[in-house]
């Protein structure tokens, strides 16, 4: 009876224990945000966990999906030329509908840089102006002059120190490696600067990058070798006593039909330094021609990020290029910088639908400045090298001007087995 009672106490205190180990269910909130006016649902509206950094935004029919970190919680609803939206009380298991109104007025969006202004007007209604504070009127007298630095051409462009390689001794040194995921930002970059007729800075120029930014008539490998390699030797202009060796590599060219399945990941920078013309709206364009070359069989998911990052468009197949290209043309640009989060949120979904012995790739468009999260170079470098362990590549596309961060991406390009354009 003693070993029964012992039994079934062990048994109760086993149970208990378990119970209490019990992962606990998430406290999700899910809903819907809309324009009041036209009932569209707003694709890329941030919704955040009021006095926390934990959010998301919202998908391409307006909808979303938020573990609370309590049961009940303040949500803010923000969306660029709309006025903030608090739900004061959304609990777990809420299925909320928020509906924004577009009374703020911009009256005029200045791009710090060399890109052109850019003037947006919104309407505002008559209630709304009513609650408008009255211009102050003008004061007279005498008000001392105290002016302040002309910065011209300001920005905040950032370029990492080019180390310049050194000569070895080939019988000290004999092995050369050469990559084939090769990088072309530094000739685009280059090539707007001179167009603007300004001087490049010194170390946005990279030398390799615009010898591989053009296509080469190099012949086809034959046999059975996957490359073909090319050299060519010439004098140094500059050093007679020295030579030059060209050295070029031509892979084997497949046909589209034959190429694997892709399965892409569209990371896009909607933060608001992104809205000038040579940025987000470039950037729509562009991806909008890449969506025409899919084929039936590639996949393609949107994940965007400001304040907060989410997903916008699940993986949907090349088949449906117009539904791709909508998700594309209804984002706008607002808020903060949180990359880290986008980046992490970006290799989930890739992950989650990995072609085995596909193109798995994330593409991520930014102009590199992002402030909130993990945010310093460091930061983003190790986040890239442990999400690359996946099978995952990352190609960097860089946009805009006046605060492109070009170290930033090339270090993420790098770390994260991709190329930088």
């Amino acid at each position: 009876m003693k070993h029964f009672l012992f039994l079934f106490s062990f048994a109760a205190l086993l149970a208990a224990t378990q119970s209490s180990f019990t992962t606990p269910e998430p406290y999700t909130v899910t809903g819907i945000v809309l324009d009041q006016d036209t009932g569209d649902p707003m694709i890329g509206a941030n919704v955040l966990e009021k006095g926390t950094n934990n959010g998301t935004v919202t998908d391409f029919d307006g909808k979303f999906e938020l573990d609370l970190r309590s049961k009940c919680a303040t949500l803010e609803v923000s969306y660029t030329g709309y006025t903030t939206q608090e739900v004061k009380k959304a609990c777990a298991g809420d299925d909320l509908r928020v509906e924004m109104s577009g009374n703020t007025v911009v009256e005029e969006v200045v791009v710090i840089g060399y890109s052109k202004e850019s003037k947006q007007r919104r309407k505002i209604s008559g209630r709304a102006m009513k609650e408008m504070a009255a211009p102050a009127p003008a004061m007279y007298g005498v008000v001392p002059q105290n002016y302040g630095d002309v910065q011209e051409n300001w920005n905040t462009e950032d370029y990492s120190v080019i180390t310049e390689n050194r000569f070895y001794e080939v019988t000290k040194e004999p092995l050369s490696t050469f990559s084939i995921d090769v990088d072309a930002a530094s000739y685009s970059n280059m090539r707007r600067f001179l167009k603007n007729g300004q001087q490049p800075p010194k170390d946005a120029i990279r030398i390799e990058e615009m010898v591989n930014y053009f296509n080469y008539d190099y012949p086809e490998p034959a046999g059975e070798h996957p490359f073909e390699v090319i050299t060519e030797i010439s004098d140094c202009p500059w050093q007679p006593e020295h030579r030059l060796v060209h050295i070029g590599l031509q892979g084997k060219h497949i046909p589209m039909d034959e190429l694997p399945a892709s399965n892409l990941v569209f990371l896009i920078d909607v933060s608001g330094s992104m809205s000038a013309d040579n940025k987000l709206p470039l950037l729509q364009s562009s991806f909008k021609l890449l969506t025409d070359q899919l084929r039936e069989q590639d996949k393609v998911a949107i994940v965007v990020y400001a304040g907060a990052a989410g997903l916008v468009l699940e993986p949907t197949t090349g088949d449906n290029k117009q539904k791709i290209k909508d998700a594309i043309g209804k984002l706008q640009a607002g808020g903060s910088t949180a990359g880290g989060a986008g980046i992490q949120l970006a290799y989930k979904v890739a992950k989650e639908n990995f072609v085995k012995g596909g193109n798995n790739r994330v593409i991520l468009a930014t102009d590199g400045d992002f402030n909130v999260g993990a945010s310093s170079d460091a930061e983003m470098v190790r986040l890239v090298e442990k999400e690359r362990e996946s099978g995952v590549f990352l190609t960097v596309l860089g946009f805009g001007m006046g605060n492109y961060k070009d170290n930033k991406m090339q270090q993420l390009a790098d770390k994260g087995n991709g190329n930088h354009a």
